[in-house]
């Protein structure tokens, strides 16, 4: 021990200034904070290069060129001024990229110039700063050691079908059209609680064109990716019983990848397309499950959340559909109107606000989905469409992270699950199945089930039952928050508690 504090000291006091150690450690602790803070966003090797590249190599090489420029002419004697201030400087700027998953130019720019007075002031402590951040990064490991350990105990064991659903041989096959208009709320829960807005108009587009209501639906979980992932895996995940919303499942590779939806559909032949406004569900990379997608690869970005890189749904679906196969084909095409309030309390402009804003959403996606309805009907006439809501839009909280908020509130709850699903059906003959359709993780099942002609899959339909992960004001956890009545019950869910 002695003699390490012997040596630690003596490179303290040398006149080494280690210019590849200090770009290295100065990138080391924002590379790790940003797999701790966005794992699931960034568990691919390309991302793996990209961060090493982006924290560890580049600032190293840069500090070295740097330092090799300086050691002769008048920039020697600004040498020492200038490592520091690369050190602190390039370790802030990594650390606020970090924590926003984007660059934020003004306030690298302030960083910038708040950074060039110390460096006057204490570029003697400069190796001193090295050691400090190797310090932080040791100190960081210990939070990330656990994520990684999470990742490992993620089970795929749900997705598991009670049945031979998944061996199922389809006697109909029209082309089918899932839409998703992103916290788009259902026609019972728009007109009352903290909605009380008129959407009879669009009610009526739907009547007049042949769509079935489904009303009072729900989602099963609050959030777009656990929410599609009950859709898509025909069942319940309950989070896998983890404490937080989005760490908890895989979910991007489930939907994008493989799941038993998805799976079915190919395995009888339809040629199946991925139509999405952002890459949001793209941005770890997951291998490409769909036959086609209107996002390639170079689309979808190494930092941030996807939703700046758009395209236009309307414009790819019609660039879809003159394409003539002999296969049936699959279409699901999301899009984030009317989206839900925004996220963190700094963002958000109070509950009227907020509310204001998502009946402007509304409307548009009301245009978006009437342009994109005639459009199906007028060439694909036959198909069957099926506008399905992910979730509910939260209107009546102040922002929509206050949903992991305990409260027994029925408008505030309904908020967040309650959904539109309207399904225009082929043919009016439904082969004696009972389309007793309730909430989002039976919608594929009972699809099926009709397309099938096998009436028997209904009997292994999941609970209608709605869940969420509370944080605040209750023991963290997964929570049934209503049952399949439709009763607010909150209920915290164990493994062995499950229906």
């Amino acid at each position: 021990m002695k003699k390490w504090k012997h040596r630690l000291f003596t490179r303290l006091k040398d006149d080494s200034e280690y210019p590849l150690l200090a770009g290295v450690v100065t990138g080391l602790y924002p590379f790790i904070s940003y797999y701790t803070h966005n794992f699931q966003l960034v568990n691919s090797w390309q991302h793996f290069l990209f961060f090493f590249a982006l924290f560890i190599v580049a600032p190293a090489l840069l500090f070295w060129v740097l330092y090799r420029i300086s050691k002769k002419g008048f920039l020697k004697k600004w040498r020492t001024y200038g490592l520091f201030f690369l050190t602190v400087f390039v370790f802030l700027l990594f650390v606020e990229i970090a924590l926003y998953a984007q660059l934020k130019k003004k306030l690298a720019l302030i960083t910038f110039l708040a950074v060039i007075p110390f460096a006057f002031l204490l570029y003697k402590h400069y190796k001193k700063i090295i050691f400090l951040q190797v310090i932080i990064a040791i100190i960081g490991l210990f939070y990330l050691i656990p994520v990684l350990w999470e990742q490992r105990s993620i089970s795929t064991e749900w997705i598991k079908q009670p049945d031979a659903i998944e061996a199922i041989v389809l006697k109909k096959k029209p082309n089918i059209y899932l839409i998703q208009p992103d916290g788009y709320v259902n026609f019972e829960e728009i007109v009352r609680g903290h909605y009380n807005m008129d959407n009879s108009q669009f009610k009526s587009f739907l009547d007049d064109n042949g769509f079935t209501l489904y009303p009072n639906f729900r989602s099963n979980y609050p959030s777009t990716l656990a929410s599609n992932g009950a859709l898509f895996g025909m069942k319940h995940h309950y989070f896998n019983y983890g404490t937080h919303p989005s760490k908890s499942l895989n979910a991007r590779k489930l939907l994008v990848s493989d799941n038993p939806a998805l799976n079915i559909l190919k395995d009888n032949g339809y040629k199946t397309h991925l139509i999405l406004e952002s890459p949001y569900v793209l941005l770890n990379r997951p291998k490409m499950g769909y036959d086609a997608c209107n996002f390639s690869t170079f689309d979808v970005p190494f930092i941030g959340s996807g939703f700046r890189n758009k395209k236009d749904v309307q414009t790819d679906l019609e660039g879809y559909l003159v394409m003539d196969t002999s296969e049936p084909k699959f279409f699901f095409v999301e899009f984030f109107n009317p989206g839900h309030i925004k996220n963190r309390k700094g963002d958000a402009q109070g509950v009227e606000g907020e509310k204001k804003h998502w009946e402007e959403s509304l409307a548009y996606a009301n245009e978006r989905l009437t342009k994109m309805i005639t459009t199906i009907e007028k060439k694909d006439p036959g198909a069957m469409i099926i506008l399905l809501a992910d979730h509910g839009g939260y209107v009546g909280l102040e922002y929509a992270m206050q949903m992991y908020e305990k409260t027994t509130q029925r408008d505030h709850i309904y908020s967040l699950f309650a959904s539109l699903c309207a399904i225009k059906w082929p043919e009016t003959n439904l082969n004696g199945v009972d389309v007793d359709l309730k909430s989002s993780v039976n919608l594929f099942r009972t699809i099926f089930a009709y397309l099938g002609e096998d009436p028997s899959l209904l009997q292994h339909r999941q609970p209608d039952d709605s869940y969420i992960i509370l944080m605040k004001n209750a023991p963290k956890g997964v929570y049934r928050y209503i049952n399949g009545k439709g009763e607010i019950v909150c209920e915290q869910m164990l493994p062995m508690h499950t229906p």
